[in-house]
């Protein structure tokens, strides 16, 4: 009998028959892993339990709450959606349906409009397969009985996905009683395994994701393999929507967006405050680092996004208009601008490594379904700096800037993870310099000892990055922090130096990103903190509140000793029971409420209360503004004060 090894994650090599299946493997080890792990991952692909191994592989047993282990739940769940769907509604065609990211979704093209009672009748459904329990077997067709077969069924969306692969193709499917599905996997055994099922919304979706094809209706939901998991997950999404910093924005008056600008936003006084003081203190920050600060047009000409590869690779996201019976391009990245900054001299070896930081505007179309408040807009402000250096500056320049992202998001209280991206597909320069490229990221991450995933294919058209997902209160993670290693530019634009030899040399780029955009990190920053700001940040520092005209002219002092000492502070001075204001600043996140009485007047002190703390109690003026001038020098991210 013609056998394989195949190696566990522990390193662990076993023999065993050729064609053994996943989860014959998984029993031989223990019945009780078995029975906990979910399927299987082949050399970093996840298959089902039920696939065979014909040949010698590394093999990791899948649990859900592993990275990948969760696929195949989700996407055994976005089946038992469609199944349920086409149930109740046979006359549905069935688009896609996969596995995302915290859950699924199912594209369907149905007269019927999906409602919230809808969204009920089908999670009902849903709950009746899983209690079903149905075997999910997978099966395959060669590529013209697979047409025949969705044919028969009705399922032109499916026939139009079948037609676009090779003809010798074989196509699979999977089956759960009456329900079947072209499909590559993975899944579960069976449907009883997904014990815990939610839907949670439906939307428009464009088939294939094109504005000119058929509006289909896209149903998501979410399964885990407990019902503590999904409650405390539901529980999560409902802390989510009160963080929401499209709500707290229009709550706190920090920003709108317009139907007269759709996809750029206006930013109104209390939210500029945040905006420049996250400036201020980029600013700051960089030239403790040796940056120089550069300013760059928003438009340049058409020629110039040619040289840069930006036309070839990147002109469906640009804006373009004519000046002078000229074209220009409004700039979606900042890089060619900094480049023509470099170009204007020549420099020395000596001169390097050269640092150079731009606040810059860029401009790049999305389309109008994926606009999300400030998270996904289509103007907004990078934090850009481009690094020129030597060839053995790289790896040093790399942890520089690694060392600089780490110090900006732990000022927040934000944890992070690294990725590595890869060469994509559409890409400039040679194998060999795609190679160095990502050899220098490696070694800045090894020595920095961070641990890191590869993202094949997902790196620049002009050079592989490192990219950092931060990490909010909500463990939501987000794409902030971005290292590009850039070979290609400084070769189009021909950029050189004078070398120790005496000779032209080429220098080596680097693109960065700390905040990403300026516009997203603050609403990052509002939904971390659900608008309760550290002080340095807060729109309002204090808000004094006295209790009747009694105390105005004593309030109005203290107000002129803050403004003085540089604290953003408002005096409200309405005919207003102090109960309402205190109620009217802890809506507004005010950090700190002065209340003022006749004691407080006749004693030259303050009553303090803290936005979440309660009363603190009275405290001399001078006492409160010594504490809250440190707290706002250090950048703390607590408010609490001593009494």
């Amino acid at each position: 009998m013609e056998t394989i090894k195949v190696t566990l994650k522990d390193g662990t090599v076993k023999e065993y028959p050729k064609g053994v299946k996943v989860i014959e493997v998984a029993e031989s080890i223990s019945k009780g892993l078995a029975k906990a792990a979910i399927g299987g991952e082949i050399n970093g692909e996840p298959v089902d339990y039920q696939y065979q191994l014909e040949e010698d592989v590394e093999l990791n047993l899948l649990k859900f709450e592993e990275e990948n282990g969760k696929i195949f739940l989700r996407h055994t769940g976005s089946h038992i959606l469609a199944q349920a769907v086409k149930r109740l509604y046979p006359e549905t065609k069935l688009a896609i349906g996969p596995a995302i990211k915290d859950g699924f979704y199912y594209d369907f093209d149905t007269e019927h409009t999906f409602g919230p009672e809808d969204l009920e009748k089908i999670e009902k459904e849903m709950q009746k397969i899983v209690k079903e329990d149905l075997p999910v077997e997978r099966f395959e067709l060669p590529r013209d009985e697979a047409i025949e077969y969705v044919k028969k069924a009705g399922e032109a969306y499916k026939v139009e996905l079948i037609e676009e692969l090779p003809e010798d193709e074989i196509i699979s499917f999977y089956k759960q009683g009456e329900f079947s599905d072209l499909c590559a996997g993975p899944h579960v055994l069976s449907t009883g395994r997904v014990k815990a099922i939610k839907l949670l919304s439906v939307a428009g979706a464009y088939w294939r994701g094109s504005e000119k094809n058929k509006m289909l209706q896209r149903i998501y939901g979410t399964a885990f393999e407990k019902k503590k998991e999904l409650t405390e997950y539901l529980e999560k999404i409902e802390e989510a929507k009160k963080r929401d910093h499209r709500k707290i924005g229009k709550e706190m008056d920090l920003f709108s967006l317009l139907e007269e600008g759709p996809g750029f936003p206006f930013f109104h006084p209390k939210g500029m405050v945040i905006r420049n003081e996250l400036e201020n203190f980029w600013r700051h920050a960089h030239v403790q680092r040796g940056y120089d600060e550069i300013r760059t047009p928003i438009i340049l000409n058409e020629d110039l996004w040619h040289q840069s590869g930006h036309w070839e690779h990147y002109q469906e996201n640009m804006y373009f208009t004519k000046i002078d019976e000229m074209d220009y391009a409004v700039k979606p990245m900042n890089c060619p601008g900094a480049v023509l900054v470099y170009k204007r001299k020549m420099y020395s070896y000596r001169d390097f490594p050269i640092r150079m930081g731009e606040l810059g505007l860029v401009h790049r179309h999305e389309m109008s379904g994926v606009l999300h408040g400030l998270m996904r807009v289509r103007c907004f402000t990078q934090d850009d700096a481009h690094i020129f250096m030597l060839p053995e500056q790289i790896k040093d320049e790399i942890i520089g800037v690694i060392d600089f992202v780490d110090h900006v998001y732990n000022m927040f209280g934000f944890k992070f993870h690294v990725e590595l991206s890869t060469r994509p597909e559409k890409s400039m320069g040679t194998e060999e310099e795609w190679n160095m490229a990502i050899d220098a990221l490696k070694e800045a991450l090894e020595e920095r000892e961070l641990g890191y995933k590869i993202n094949e294919g997902d790196g620049a058209f002009y050079g592989p990055k490192i990219d950092f997902h931060l990490e909010d209160c909500l463990g939501r993670t987000w794409q902030c922090g971005t290292i590009q290693l850039d070979f290609q530019m400084p070769q189009r634009f021909d950029l050189n130096y004078i070398g120790s030899d005496g000779e032209k040399h080429r220098p080596i780029m680097i693109h960065r990103v700390i905040f990403g955009s300026i516009e997203r990190f603050i609403g990052i920053l509002i939904e971390h903190f659900a608008g309760k700001f550290p002080l340095w940040l807060s729109p309002v520092q204090a808000r004094i509140m006295p209790i009747s005209d009694n105390q105005m002219e004593y309030a109005k002092k203290l107000r002129d000793q803050l403004l003085s000492e540089g604290i953003r502070v408002e005096l409200d001075d309405r005919n207003e029971k102090i109960g309402y204001k205190v109620r009217e600043a802890q809506l507004q996140k005010v950090p700190y409420m002065l209340i003022i009485g006749d004691r407080e007047l006749e004693n030259e002190t303050l009553n303090l209360r803290i936005r979440d703390g309660g009363e603190i109690g009275a405290m001399k003026p001078d006492h409160f503004l010594n504490q809250i001038k440190e707290k706002i020098k250090t950048k703390d991210l607590r408010i609490e004060l001593e009494d």
